[in-house]
């Protein structure tokens, strides 16, 4: 049987990438997931990760996160890629390095050693980040104080977004990085354009 394709959308919170992930999941029937949290194990992971008021090392949060990807991809990913059936995530292992590595200062080695443990030879076929300026973002959204991502500073999610440009010039999988400056539908229909080249 051949494997699904598997597609990741990042980017830092409000850049749209939920929206387009939830999108393509739709028109090509694939299987929407999301990091951390969509496994009945990572629930538990979720709430203690982005709860700002439960104290924690960078180093913590990333196991934390890279536990969450192990028993996500175990039991939910690479059992429906090996079914046929092609999976849209929103966030996978880049989140990981951008905002625990860049973003936190945890060894960038080191993370993508344990990157390595938790998935395996479960890599995307693309990774697209829709890239957008934090100052825009901020105007996108009301910060939630009690999140422990969005109430850091914006050096902080400033170093996540450098973090991001960094992994798409240097990263072993390929990505396809859209401005998300521009409106909705010019950003869906430049994913759709460079979709159109998977072999879906």
């Amino acid at each position: 049987m051949t494997r699904g394709i598997f597609l990741v959308f990042e980017g830092i919170d409000a850049s749209g990438k939920s929206t387009q992930a939830k999108r393509i999941a739709k028109e090509r029937d694939a299987l929407f997931t999301f990091e951390p949290g969509d496994t009945a194990v990572g629930k538990d992971l979720r709430r203690w990760l982005l709860d700002a008021a439960t104290p924690m090392k960078p180093e913590t949060e990333a196991l934390l996160m890279t536990a969450d990807r192990s028993h996500h991809v175990d039991t939910l990913i690479k059992p429906t890629l090996e079914s046929g059936k092609s999976v849209v995530a929103d966030r996978f292992y880049a989140s990981t390095l951008a905002y625990q590595g860049y973003g936190r200062g945890v060894d960038i080695s080191q993370l993508r050693a344990a990157t390595q443990l938790a998935i395996g030879d479960c890599l995307p076929e693309l990774t697209i980040l829709i890239d957008l300026p934090v100052d825009v973002a901020n105007e996108r959204r009301e910060r939630n104080a009690k999140d422990r991502f969005e109430s850091s500073d914006i050096d902080f999610h400033n170093r996540v977004r450098s973090g991001y440009l960094e992994l798409a010039k240097t990263d072993v999988v390929e990505w396809f990085v859209v401005d998300g400056t521009k409106s909705e539908s010019e950003v869906a229909a430049l994913i759709d354009e460079r979709l159109a080249a998977l072999p879906w």
